[in-house]
């Protein structure tokens, strides 16, 4: 530059907006939960309220809090935990972060079977367990494929299929859903006479906004729509590259409520409205929602084998881009020795190869309950509790780790910092603590709008699942020798050609 004078680079910032709309992203993944929330009809505005108002705002916030403390560090719960509690905990913690998404991966596979079922014509056969379990194992190993090419490759695959696969069918289905009202069509839920989410008032049935609360099984279902609002926390680390992230987090965590609440109250209020309540399943309702329609409107499903085949493509994105996200961040575990060292072996490319086999293998087996189960919706919210279950023990533990640093390292620099200071990090941080809490109980509840069959053994294989998988981490732990320790050579390789340090994030 001439005289000497040296321009400075302008900084780049992230815009609220594009924040928002990206914490959105991370949390709607997937079409697959709408009918879960369908199946409540207009009790659905209790259980999403309650799934934004106390859980995906506190941890939106707390998650920024904790972010802006470790941003030098990469943030993520593996750092986060371990400010807190120490290594130890934060190793238990990260892995349980994968642990749950393996143990997610069989229903986001059965909602991908659904899809191919129906781009085929062949709905017959979206409800054939053997299908499905066959299909969830295939497709799972093909993912893992694909993730073995690179971080960045897997990255646009993910992007394209949320947008072709998740937004354009979640528009499609909301606009099908006015032209039915429009054209004065018979809505779903007016014609509902279950106890569970009717009333009768004046002799007549009306829907009920509250839930009826018979028992904790009437509740049951709100452990599982919490699952599809959980993600936000991934893009807490990010809240440092806003201008100013003390207003603009807030507003964007308020965007991303926003649209996540948008997007699933109108998608499950049209499966609600177009599927009759008795024929609404939990894997196939949105396809059927879209036949039934597309059949009244044109008298042919052919556009539903478009749309299924998108559908199909987004879910498995979806499954692709929880891959790569938590299987990292236990890799980033191997950088303080917490792995032994066959789990430490990346590729050329960074990839965390034998972390992903052991993945596989893993939930292989676990897709085998379809291949037992006659009932899909059954054995789809048995795996979703299982992963609830161990997620909702890492939040608690999030929400802990937030308020025991206010006191232990109150002096640390946070871009972000929740308002009310030790009070308001109480509030929130408690408020999210205690919804979480509770949802974890429900989780060990069998459903009452299910036939699950024999109650102690669903809460048996729900209690077993989430004491074995958070037992596995502490074993390894215990196992864990100073020889595991790499070297700074593997350390460089294990980040692979991209320097990419967002791997701690969890998404």
């Amino acid at each position: 530059m001439s005289g000497g004078a040296h321009r400075a680079t302008p900084v780049k910032y992230l815009t609220v907006s594009a924040l928002g709309f990206t914490t959105a992203a991370s949390i709607v993944t997937s079409l697959r939960g709408l009918p879960m929330m369908a199946k409540e009809e207009m009790t659905m505005f209790f259980y999403i309220g309650f799934s934004t108002v106390l859980f995906l705002i506190p941890a939106g916030l707390v998650a920024a809090e904790l972010g802006s403390m470790y941003a030098d560090k990469a943030g993520g719960l593996y750092a986060w935990i371990s400010g807190a509690f120490g290594k130890k905990v934060g190793f238990w913690i990260i892995f349980l972060s994968w642990i749950q998404v393996i143990v997610f991966y069989p229903t986001g596979m059965s909602f991908a079977a659904a899809g191919v079922a129906f781009a085929f014509d062949r709905p017959d056969i979206a409800q054939n367990h053997i299908y499905v379990g066959i299909f969830a194992i295939c497709a799972f190993w093909l993912c893992t494929a694909v993730a073995f090419v690179s971080n960045q490759f897997a990255l646009k695959v993910t992007r394209a299929g949320f947008l072709a696969g998740t937004a354009l069918p979640g528009i499609i289905l909301v606009a099908i859903f006015i032209w039915w009202i429009a054209t004065g069509h018979d809505i779903g839920w007016q014609h509902t006479t279950n106890d569970a989410v009717t009333v009768a008032h004046d002799g007549h049935d009306s829907p009920r906004f509250f839930p009826y609360i018979a028992g904790l099984s009437g509740l049951s279902f709100l452990a599982g729509i919490l699952l599809n609002f959980a993600g936000v926390e991934s893009q807490g680390v990010h809240s440092t590259e806003l201008k100013n992230p003390s207003k603009g987090y807030p507003a964007a965590i308020m965007i991303a409520a926003a649209v996540a609440f948008g997007i699933f109250t109108l998608g499950a209020l049209a499966v609600a409205g177009i599927v009759a309540y008795d024929k609404i399943d939990l894997n196939t309702g949105v396809f059927d929602a879209f036949s039934i329609a597309f059949t009244e409107m044109i008298h042919s499903t052919w556009p539903v084998r478009i749309l299924a085949a998108l559908i199909a493509y987004g879910a498995l994105a979806g499954v692709l881009a929880w891959i790569m996200g938590p299987s990292r961040g236990v890799l980033a575990t191997a950088h303080d020795g917490m792995l032994p060292p066959v789990l430490q072996k990346v590729n050329n490319r960074g990839v965390q190869v034998n972390i992903l086999i052991i993945q596989g293998v893993i939930v292989t087996a676990l897709s085998s309950i379809y291949l037992f189960m006659d009932d899909v919706s059954s054995a789809f919210f048995l795996i979703s509790a299982m992963a609830v279950s161990l997620y909702l023990i890492i939040y608690m533990v999030m929400y802990a780790a937030a308020i025991r640093l206010r006191y232990t390292q109150p002096d640390l620099p946070r871009a972000f910092k929740i308002p009310g200071g030790t009070l308001g990090m109480w509030i929130f941080a408690g408020i999210g603590f205690l919804a979480v809490a509770f949802a974890f109980v429900l989780a060990f509840v069998p459903p009452s709008q299910l036939p699950i069959g024999n109650k102690a053994s669903y809460i048996g294989l729900v209690a077993a699942g989430a004491v074995i998988f958070s037992a596995i981490p502490l074993i390894i732990e215990r196992m864990k020798k100073p020889s595991w320790v790499p070297s700074d050579e593997v350390k460089a390789k294990a980040l692979g050609p991209s320097a990419d340090r967002s791997h701690l994030t969890n998404a």
